[in-house]
This record gives structure tokens, C-alpha cells and sequence, in this order.
């Protein structure tokens, strides 16, 4: 199968050299210095065997700077962060024949979450995750299938990439059918040694994971606090909770449910540790936020179903203060 990986970073990385390891016809879509690396030393995987070794796993995928370059593909899997889907989407065309399926990997709130959507809402393009509706023209939601990712990997050095944790991915069509098309993307990743399992409510998942997120991601940035220091300290648990309560009410008031309590969720978030989020490490690498798809997309969510969100209101704006000061 013909998979191109478009953001070769660390998910991207970890999931071209799986693939790329299992004899998948990989090609890896990157830029700067992680390009440059990748052509002349192929990818590098790092990870930890059961006996505390690092195992080191070589391969040499195709490496390219343009989806130009790559070509048509069966497969483009987008590991971008959704805030750079936008500028990425326009360029894609080149990889897309009439049969490719576009696997979407990013977190928060997906461009194309009201496709095949029933009720009044069905089709609304959400300006938060997608201005202007660039991507849903650009890409065309009936390519998508969408992915959660719960893996934890890091980019060590360009061209190496180190697996810390987990191997699981969610798989979903929009309409919660399970297609060929879904069932086999599934089995080319088990294949591969990741745990792709095909979901008939994705939407119900990402909210799940997304719960945490809205709260805490923002929280952290403001305070440099980690996961466990947010949850044991009681005002800034009060405030992540308000905000989870406020997501809450929006995903169920466009049909979704949850399985566990607010509470129950924070407290496995403290139990993760002294974790920093991914959108404080992003903050302290100088990196733009993921602000749209995590905080904002919800606040929009909320007025289309006209569920209030004053606490996740507030810490957008002043989260987009912070990213409006970070480098472009």
C-alpha cells in the first residue's frame, strides 16, 4: 500500500517507521532539518524493550519536501497539528487520486466533524479549525477517516524518533460504518505492531480525550504547570473543572455521552504524574499553540448549540494572547 505521512515529526515518524519496517510502500513528507537527516540517514526509532534495553530500528523510507514530489497515494495520513492542516491542505491535490482515503491524526475538535452528521448542524464548517472552509474544499470530507492517537513518542534529533509509550490508535468513518476502507487501513497498521482499532462512535472518543484537554492544556501553558501539580492545587483544579463541566454540557448537547464522571476524569489525568501537556512543551519550545482545534473549537461548538462557556471563553483569550506573542 502507497502511505504518505504528511508532518514526519514524532507521531509521524513512529508511525512511517512502523509501517515502513512491516514492508508498507512508505513516503515521509517533511521539511528543514528533519528532511535533510531522513535522506541521508534514513529514520531511526528508539524504544525501550522489556528488559530496560533501547532497542534502535533502522529504515529508509522514501523522504520528500512536497506532496509534489510524493505522488498519488492509497493513503495520506495527516500527523500535523491542526493549526498547520490549513496551510498544508491547499498543497495536497498532487497525492490525491479518486480513491485515496485521508486518515486525520490531529487533536481537538476535527475540521470535519459535522460531515455525515444528522441533525440541523450536518455539514457546518467550523471556523475555529477551518477558516474559510479551505481544508473541507481542499481535502473533501468524504476522503476522511478520522484517528485518535494516544501514543506518546518524541523527536530526539532529527531523523530519530523515540517511542515512550503506547501503541493504540482509533479508527472511525465519519457515518460509524465500518467500510473496506476502514477495516483494511486497521489491518495495514496491526500489521505493523500499532493497535488500530475501528470505532463506530470516533466522535464519542475524541471528545473523551479531548475532555482533559480543553482544560488542561490552556491551564498549563498559563501556570507552566504539569498534570499532577494543576490537580493537586485546588483553584486551578476548580477552574479545569468548571471548564470540563462546560465541555461536558456542549458534547452532550450534540448527542454525545460519557462514561465516566468529571471527576473520575480529572483524577486519572493526576494520576499521569509530572507530565507536561503537549501544548506547554510546544509554549516552551517557542512553537505556535493548538489553540483552535482544542479551546476554541469548543467555545464555537457551545454557541451553535447554545450551551455557555465562560470558563473556557476566558481561557482562550487569554491563551491567544500568549501564541499571538510566540514566533510565526
Amino acid at each position: 500500500m502507497r502511505i504518505a505521512i504528511v508532518g514526519a515529526g514524532a507521531i509521524g515518524g513512529y508511525v512511517g517507521a512502523r509501517l515502513a519496517l512491516a514492508g508498507e510502500e512508505v513516503t515521509l513528507i517533511a521539511r528543514g532539518a528533519s528532511l535533510d537527516a531522513m535522506r541521508r540517514d534514513g529514520l531511526t526509532l528508539l524504544s525501550t524493550g522489556d528488559d530496560g534495553e533501547e532497542i534502535r530500528e533502522y529504515t529508509s523510507p522514501r523522504a520528500v519536501g512536497t506532496p509534489a514530489e510524493a505522488g498519488e497515494q492509497d493513503v495520506v495520513l495527516l500527523t500535523l497539528k491542526a493549526h498547520q492542516v490549513s496551510e498544508m491542505a491547499p498543497l495536497l491535490a498532487p497525492m490525491l487520486g479518486a480513491e485515496t482515503t485521508v486518515v486525520t491524526a490531529q487533536n481537538g475538535v476535527p475540521w470535519w466533524y459535522f460531515h455525515q452528521f444528522e441533525g440541523p448542524l450536518a455539514d457546518t464548517r467550523l471556523d475555529s479549525v477551518d477558516p474559510g472552509g479551505a481544508i473541507w474544499e481542499a481535502i473533501g470530507p468524504e476522503r476522511v477517516l478520522g484517528c485518535v492517537v494516544y501514543p506518546a513518542t518524541e523527536v530526539v534529533e532529527p531523523g530519530v524518533v523515540r517511542h515512550l509509550a503506547g501503541d493504540r490508535f482509533s479508527l472511525g468513518e465519519p457515518d460509524g460504518t465500518r467500510s473496506d476502507r476502514v477495516r483494511e487501513v486497521s489491518r495495514v497498521m496491526i500489521r505493523a505492531g500499532l493497535r488500530a482499532t475501528v470505532r463506530r462512535r470516533l466522535r464519542n472518543e475524541l471528545w473523551v480525550k479531548l475532555w482533559g484537554n480543553v482544560a488542561f492544556n490552556p491551564i498549563s501553558v498559563l501556570t507552566g504547570g504539569t498534570l499532577a501539580s494543576i490537580c493537586a492545587h485546588p483553584q486551578a483544579r476548580g477552574v479545569a473543572r468548571a471548564a470540563m463541566v462546560e465541555a461536558q454540557a456542549v458534547a452532550e448537547a450534540l448527542g454525545e455521552t460519557f462514561s465516566i464522571d468529571v471527576d473520575q476524569r480529572i483524577e486519572g489525568a493526576a494520576a499521569v504524574g509530572e507530565h507536561k501537556t503537549s501544548m506547554l512543551q510546544d509554549f516552551e519550545r517557542g512553537r505556535r499553540l493548538e489553540l483552535g482545534a482544542i479551546v476554541e473549537a469548543v467555545s464555537e461548538l457551545g454557541r451553535l448549540v447554545s450551551v455557555p462557556t465562560p470558563t473556557i471563553d476566558t481561557l482562550f483569550g487569554l491563551t491567544s494572547l500568549v501564541d499571538a506573542q510566540l514566533e510565526p
